[in-house]
């Protein structure tokens, strides 16, 4: 076709990774643990033995093998774990030339006899396995969709199949094999996949009716029949479609004026509306203002304003700006960092730390020790330049990746200190330390004091994910989007740095879309942790060597220049952001998120300082504190909500051009002397209060003559609306406590008053302070030996980390003892903890140790995703 798939590329590193993870699932161990784990969670009876066999990804082979493991289970219950499988695609066995589907494994295993009429039976489970990364202490619910996806494609293959032994059938549940932790050892999901398979039954038939109208001869030439075609164009979700390339490349090109809408990504239902700011003649019709100037950016090659003010703290005292280099060799994998802490006295240089063994769990420690000094320096001079009501400190990160990665490491942290503890503990009692699971475990190194401070401070983050207001880490790419809206697709300001290329244009030296985007794509470097392709490989190549041996890295000075080149590149990126950002005024509004952050900061130094529950993972916080963060999370979605209406016009447009809200909505000045307005909701009626937010897209809330005071705004316009001589049935007389300067034909955005509050005056508006979480977090009151000297009362606040475990090490040896745990109990418990830790003897993941293969031609990311 002439346009080389180069989206999709899996970098050679990402690409061994996947191939160890797979390798994993089929050693003895692991093969065993995965089909018993599979076996016992479906209620089935214990296996005597567990067997593996493989079916060479064929067909023939497959058949007999699941003929032997079939009588197997049924004459001895055994399981058989059977990986690298081949069957005929569903509903193609008659083809020769179909292509089979290649499911990673199954397992067999005899049914109950409840299950059974007659003749004993057995069911086939089938699964796959994804080397899937954990973000935090959990596995992204989209990924798990596809992969289970993927396992029922393979269930409906094999259901279908006229060679299944008979007295075989396929079980209604599937089974994914996933990492558990950072050593890459796999774990069973096992889930119900009855909607699954109905997903893939319908979507096979559409693509046979599909084909059945194609007339594509093998000599035909294929650019012709492909021009043709109508597809669908989505540019954040095609890719990695091998027609990617081709098919932007013929809108691009296209003379039909609406195509630059299908290139923007644009939704289909909107595309009828927004066909006027395009084409020049057709009308506009209701379009989200965000959306609106995104199409004008892109047409007239200058960003768009939002009218917002600045809300983030980023180039302040307290922040420490921080950028890695994301190793694709492991989910947990950095190769590098750099950091640079803002002080009173103005930025310090940047400090980078390039690691050799980037999949090593020192590194993970190391890292931490880095970020847990900046953090420790942060707070002590932020304390020592106002004791009494000192500014709290941020992380400030290029965009969410470099978020997720350190905050992922914490966690991995957090839970192999708290499996310490709880060993620690073993050892005084004189038990040896064992895992969940029964077997010998490797009691880590103890977490130093800025290692945890650092592993504690990133678990705010973690258990901020629901929050809003709250911000312990900064995204840059997220504070500079709320102000500036560049052209070109939506997916395409997810950069930072070609975010930043567009906040940078004038007016007088437009930018083409276009060719801004292809520059950042053939660029070597990114703004974030993930790198390109072609970087990853060069530094995986300089790593590994041309001939995998035992040395690493194999040339260890262009390993780490590679590394400082890439650091540097993103270091660049976010000054450059950080000058573009201090071009933009500060908001009033940006006072009450720092106050909020602060008032949650003050509760998380207390957990730190007494070591209590400044561990906790969000995914282990108990249900009476997820209960309890019920009206936290409530109380910050509606503080944050008012809080982006008050200061950003767009955001405020865009909900008052909602039906759907009834808070919120436009006004049209009609007379001034006096006020009267036409307002544009049903749900605004004589004697509503309402509070003036913005006139022709610029905030009140930063005039001059408007100050916030603990929350209180005062000097915006409040005031009932009365019914006066109109003839209009939706015009009001108004009059505010503070008159505002309006003329005829002002286009305002007003607000019903008793969303923000219930004071009796007009005088101001009060903004309720989010909740903080302080549910098992000591109080003010409590002191250094509150918990020793009196253990009930305080053991819901300020009971460290060292007393719980240690009651739970004993709790879990009581189990052990009664026979209640792993491996003794069936079926297996599982581990809801799922801390990051490995037992003696295990093996480990380690695509550093594997011998370098190229990628295989004509595959992408989403084949090993």
């Amino acid at each position: 076709m002439g346009f080389a798939d180069d989206f999709g590329k899996i970098p050679e590193a990402r690409w061994l990774r996947a191939a160890t993870f797979e390798r994993l699932v089929r050693d003895d161990k692991f093969a065993s643990e995965v089909a018993t784990t599979t076996v016992g969670r479906l209620g089935l009876d214990r296996p005597q033995s567990v067997v593996i066999k493989s079916g060479h990804n064929r067909p023939a082979d497959t058949a007999d093998v699941l003929s032997a493991a079939h009588e197997r289970a049924v004459a001895h219950g055994s399981a058989t774990m059977i990986y690298q499988l081949g069957l005929p695609f569903v509903g193609f066995e008659e083809d020769a030339g179909a292509t089979p589907v290649l499911p990673d494994f199954a397992v067999v295993m005899r049914k109950r006899k409840s299950e059974v009429g007659g003749d004993a039976g057995s069911w086939l489970i089938m699964g796959d396995a994804k080397d899937y990364e954990r973000v935090r202490s959990k596995i992204d619910d989209g990924r798990l969709l596809k992969g289970f996806l993927q396992v029922a494609l393979g269930a409906e293959s094999a259901a279908g199949w006229s060679k299944l032994p008979a007295g075989m059938d396929v079980h209604q549940y599937g089974v994914l094999a996933v990492p558990r932790n950072a050593f890459l050892q796999p774990e069973a999901l096992v889930e119900d996949i009855s909607d699954h398979r109905s997903e893939v039954k319908m979507r096979v038939a559409e693509r046979r009716e599909e084909s059945d109208g194609l007339a594509l001869g093998v000599d035909d030439d294929i650019a012709d029949f492909v021009a043709h075609l109508e597809a669908t164009f989505d540019p954040a979700r095609c890719t990695t479609c091998t027609l990617f390339a081709y098919c932007r490349n013929e809108l691009r090109h296209s003379d039909r004026p609406t195509d630059l809408l299908v290139e923007l990504g644009v939704a289909a239902d909107v595309r009828p509306h927004a066909a006027g700011l395009v084409d020049d003649h057709s009308q506009v019709g209701p379009v989200p203002r965000s959306l609106e100037a995104m199409i004008v950016a892109s047409r007239e090659g200058i960003a768009q304003r939002t009218g917002q003010r600045r809300l983030d703290p980023v180039g302040r005292p307290g922040t420490i700006n921080v950028v890695v280099a994301k190793s694709d060799s492991a989910a947990l994998g950095v190769l590098g960092i750099s950091t640079q802490r803002i002080t009173a006295k103005g930025p310090t240089d940047w400090t980078s730390t390039v690691f050799s063994n980037p999949l090593g769990p020192e590194t993970r420690r190391s890292i931490m020790k880095v970020l847990g000094r900046e953090v420790s320096d942060a707070i002590a001079e932020q304390r020592s330049t106002n004791p009494e009501s000192h500014d709290p400190v941020h992380i400030v990160v290029p965009e969410r990746a470099t978020a997720d990665i350190l905050v992922s490491i914490a966690d991995n942290l957090a839970g192999i200190e708290i499996s310490r503890l709880r060993w620690q503990r073993d050892k005084e009692m004189g038990r040896p330390p064992l895992t969940f699971n029964g077997e010998p475990a490797i009691v880590p190194p103890a977490l130093r004091e800025l290692q945890r401070t650092a592993v504690s401070f990133l678990l705010e983050e973690d258990r901020a994910r629901t929050l809003q207001v709250r911000s312990p880490i900064v995204d840059v790419r997220a504070a500079l989007a709320r102000l500036v809206v560049p052209g070109g697709p939506a997916v395409s300001a997810f950069r930072l740095d070609y975010l930043v290329v567009w906040a940078r244009a004038e007016a007088d030296n437009p930018l083409d879309h276009r060719a801004i985007a292809d520059e950042v794509e053939e660029s070597i470097h990114t703004p974030g942790a993930r790198l390109t392709s072609r970087r990853s490989d060069a530094i995986h190549r300089a790593y590994m060597g041309d001939a995998g041996g035992e040395d690493r890295p194999a040339e260890p000075a262009k390993y780490e220049q590679l590394i400082l080149d890439e650091l540097a590149y993103k270091q660049q990126v976010l000054d450059d952001a950080r000058e573009v950002l201090d071009e933009f005024p500060q908001s009033a509004v940006g006072e009450l998120h720092r106050r909020a952050e602060a008032n949650a900061q003050a509760v998380w130094y207390r957990r730190l300082t007494f070591h209590a529950s400044d561990l906790v993972r969000f995914g282990r916080t108990t249900r009476p504190w997820r209960r309890e963060l019920v009206p936290v999370v409530e109380s910050d979605d509606k503080v944050a909500k008012q809080l982006a209406i008050i200061a950003n016009p767009q955001v405020a447009l865009d909900a008052a051009q909602d039906a759907g809200n009834r808070n919120v909505t436009f006004a049209s000045v009609v007379a001034v002397d006096p006020v009267v307005v036409e307002v544009q909701s049903r749900q605004v009626a004589d004697e509503s209060r309402i509070v003036l937010l913005h006139v022709n897209g610029v905030p009140c809330v930063e005039g001059e003559d408007v100050t916030i005071d603990k929350g209180k705004v005062m000097g915006l316009s409040i005031g009932p609306l009365s019914v006066g001589d109109h003839e209009a049935p939706r015009r009001f007389d108004w009059k505010p406590a503070r008159e505002p300067e309006l003329e005829v034909g002002d286009q305002l955005v007003i607000a019903d008053f008793t969303w923000f509050c219930d004071l009796k005056r007009n005088t101001h508006l009060a903004i309720e302070f989010p909740k903080v979480d302080a549910s098992r977090a000591p109080q003010k009151s409590c002191e250094v030996d509150s918990f020793s000297s009196d253990p009930p009362g305080h053991q819901w606040c300020c009971r460290p980390h060292e007393d719980m475990e240690a009651e739970w090490s004993d709790a879990l040896a009581e189990k052990r003892k009664n026979g209640e745990l792993n491996p003794q109990a069936w079926p297996p418990i599982v581990d809801a903890d799922s801390f990051e830790v490995s037992p003696a003897g295990a093996e480990q993941g380690d695509p550093g140790a594997a011998t370098p293969e190229p990628v295989p031609e004509g595959l992408t990311i989403d084949d090993i995703d």
